[in-house]
């Protein structure tokens, strides 16, 4: 037989209307009256009619937290721990109790612009407490005109909008609070320090074309080498010549390895966009009968889980993916205040390993 609302409310002892205050948190119960209904309802083992509660309430107990792709550690990491920080912000009195905790789900878009749209729209229908958007941001006029739009409906509808790793929308944007890691002066410093060692024919691998992480790491890289003075800084075509694009993976990384040392048969140092395209890179520079470091340096960026596991060890900027992401469920959950102004940058720290060193002669 299925446990009703009013089951619950004979066996605490209260009205049917004070177990809904509780189970929906809009109302404040006494303390000694909440715990009585969470024990009943733990007792009866009564579930809440999530659909008709969203329908009663502004939101629902729903959290979407949206990816690029869960299988790479940069968004895993960050997914893991929102969704974690989410799931340890329950009612008082222990987990597994009704009353104040979230479904956190995590919608896997591919980097596909069009599933961002959709998910959104998904979650506006399911009217979600919160969203959390990771990563960077497609450089796209008309997709960012739909973005803000998308959000706005989101936050007058009481939904809590979080950035995490992605710069603010321009134009007003509608979100609680943005987490935008620095990855321009990450870049620049991770460029400094080869450029300290000596290095100066510096090759480039980059992230797709069309995203925010990919131009911000790689304005720090050419500002660096245009702050040293380098040979070819300032000339558009030289720094395209030893700059190429793809996609943030290990095949990307080596084949564009494998096309700038064509390019440049003097080459000393790969930087690659982030540490799965250094691995890739990695191999390539093997592949060739080099050495790293001796014969070429390789760089990546974020500092992921196998980067000091790496053979040699990755030089690399790290990045507190799991802070941010713990930051980020607590601003969607609405337990920590937005940062002055709604925007939040986050530091990157360079990580000096032994995949780096000064040039031959």
């Amino acid at each position: 037989m299925t446990v009703t609302l009013a089951d619950v409310a004979a066996r605490a002892g209260v009205s049917p209307a004070t177990v809904s205050r509780v189970l929906n948190g809009n109302y404040p119960v006494a303390a000694a009256t909440r715990d009585r209904v969470l024990r009943a309802v733990d007792d009866l083992d009564y579930v809440l009619n999530g659909p008709a509660s969203s329908l009663a309430a502004a939101t629902s107990d729903l959290v979407g937290i949206l990816v690029n792709d869960i299988a790479d550690p940069f968004f895993g990491i960050m997914a893991g721990a929102a969704q974690t920080e989410i799931a340890g912000q329950e009612a008082a009195g222990g987990p597994g109790r009704t009353g104040g905790e979230k479904l956190a789900v995590v919608c896997n878009t591919g980097g596909s612009p069009e599933r961002e749209l959709t998910y959104l729209t998904l979650l506006q229908r399911q009217r979600a407490a919160a969203v959390i958007l990771t990563g960077g941001a497609l450089e796209d006029a008309e997709h960012g005109a739909a973005m803000a739009a998308k959000l706005g409906r989101l936050a007058a509808a009481g939904t809590r909008v979080v950035l995490c790793g992605r710069p603010p929308l321009p134009g007003g944007d509608p979100a609680l609070a943005a987490l935008a890691f620095d990855d321009r002066g990450g870049g620049r410093r991770l460029t400094e320090h080869l450029l300290a060692l000596g290095h100066r024919a510096i090759g480039y691998v980059a992230g797709p074309r069309e995203r925010t992480t990919t131009r911000h790491r790689l304005d720090g890289h050419r500002a660096a080498l245009l702050a040293a003075g380098a040979r070819g800084a300032g000339d558009a075509a030289a720094q395209d010549r030893l700059t190429l694009h793809g996609p943030y993976t290990r095949g990307s990384g080596y084949e564009a390895t494998l096309e700038l040392l064509r390019r440049e048969p003097g080459l000393t140092a790969v930087v690659a966009a982030n540490d799965t395209v250094a691995l890739g890179a990695c191999a390539a520079v093997r592949d060739q009968g080099l050495r790293i470091p001796q014969d070429v340096s390789v760089a990546g960026f974020d500092d992921l889980p196998f980067s000091v596991d790496a053979v040699p060890a990755l030089t690399t900027v790290r990045l507190p993916l799991q802070a941010a992401g713990a930051r980020a469920g607590r601003l969607a959950m609405g337990t920590e205040a937005p940062p002055p102004g709604g925007i939040a940058t986050i530091p990157a720290e360079l990580m000096v390993r032994a995949s780096t060193a000064p040039p031959r002669g």
